[in-house]
């Protein structure tokens, strides 16, 4: 597999370089006519598609809790242009997506930001700060992700039920999206939006199942969330192709463990290297992603030095991380050939070692 026309390794853009389960090119090649051409007919079961259906099967809730997206992106559009209105308020990650800024504000909405904190080698979030602010400015929105980009930090379990408790009378929306690489556990979500009626847990097949080019997403969807259930249904169901691309990465958890396992260990070496560097800190990360901050004025010269190995890393005009990069965990042969370049790098800049 190539990950471009040139041979550039991209670790610009979180996307899973291991690419998806064999299974998903064998769902591929069987595709007849029958799947190009002709519409579902799983309405006629009470359904709304087989994937629907798996995946209420998977995480223990109902097949209506599920919907389906164009990615996670389509479904966040979606729920925020459902229940923000103008001038109605959004609370967000100040660190985090631009997009969640811009969606809102599609709909007139006012975004409000909230911090989160630097602590040693790893971003936190701030509970207690963040359910005072939320008690002053009552939004009608709440959106957390978990893990966070570009941070890598989660969201952990017992801080998230605090939140749900406070936010009651908020819809709370729980972006995923790299969900998988550090705790797979697909009875988590059933449990979740099972006890929280206006929690909207939000996920994609783009990252942990590499299948970001067929753009699927989903969400589940708490009890009291009616509303959005109807906004995002689709009278002639959902895209077939991508369908049987998701049922066969479902079938297929040993690939995915496997190539998890690699992810996992090539992100323990990152953090090893530059724990090595004089004046970095690569945050500790639950995502196929570091954060890396770097020594003043380095990270652009950095970025521009693997570049020029056809290497690109995210660099970021925001100025928290200004001295930052971001680097996507590639396949073991990525890790070893961006290890080369850094070491290369550092080794002739005697005064970052």
């Amino acid at each position: 597999m190539t990950t471009s026309q040139h041979n550039h390794i991209f670790l610009d853009r979180n996307e899973n370089l291991y690419g998806p389960s064999p299974k998903c090119f064998e769902a591929l090649r069987a595709m007849t006519l029958e799947e190009l051409s002709f519409y579902s007919r799983d309405f006629q079961r009470g359904v709304k598609s087989t994937l629907s259906e798996r995946l209420a099967q998977e995480h223990g809730i109902a097949e209506s809790q599920i919907l389906l997206s164009e990615g996670s992106e389509d479904m966040l559009k979606q729920a925020v242009h459902c229940y923000l209105g103008p001038g109605e308020k959004i609370l967000c990650p100040d660190q985090s997506w631009w997009y969640y800024r811009a969606v809102a504000a599609e709909v007139g909405g006012e975004t409000v930001t909230y911090k989160l904190h630097e602590r040693g080698n790893a971003y936190v979030y701030d509970v207690d700060a963040l359910i005072d602010q939320y008690e002053r400015i009552s939004p009608r929105v709440v959106l957390i992700a978990s893990p966070n980009n570009p941070t890598g930090n989660s969201f952990r379990d017992d801080d998230l039920l605090r939140l749900t408790e406070a936010f009651r009378e908020s819809i709370v929306i729980l972006d995923e999206a790299y969900w998988g690489f550090s705790s797979p556990d697909a009875g988590r979500l059933g449990r979740l939006v099972g006890s929280y009626r206006n929690l909207l847990v939000l996920r994609t097949f783009s990252k942990f199942y590499a299948l970001a080019g067929a753009r699927i997403g989903y969400a589940a969807a708490g009890a009291s969330l009616s509303r959005l259930t109807r906004f995002a249904s689709r009278y002639l169901g959902y895209n077939r192709i991508s369908e049987l691309l998701a049922l066969a990465a479902l079938d297929s958890p040993e690939y995915y463990r496997a190539i998890n396992e690699n992810i996992r260990a090539d992100r323990d070496r990152l953090y090893a290297f530059f724990d090595g560097i004089r004046g970095a800190t690569c945050f500790r990360s639950d995502a196929n992603f570091v954060l890396v901050r770097l020594p003043s004025g380095l990270a652009q010269r950095l970025a521009d030095h693997l570049k020029t190995r056809d290497i690109l890393v995210k660099t970021f005009s925001e100025d928290e991380f200004r001295d930052c990069i971001r680097i996507t965990i590639g396949t073991r042969e990525h890790t070893r050939t961006l290890e080369d370049a850094l070491a290369g790098y550092f080794s002739s800049s005697p005064q970052t070692t």
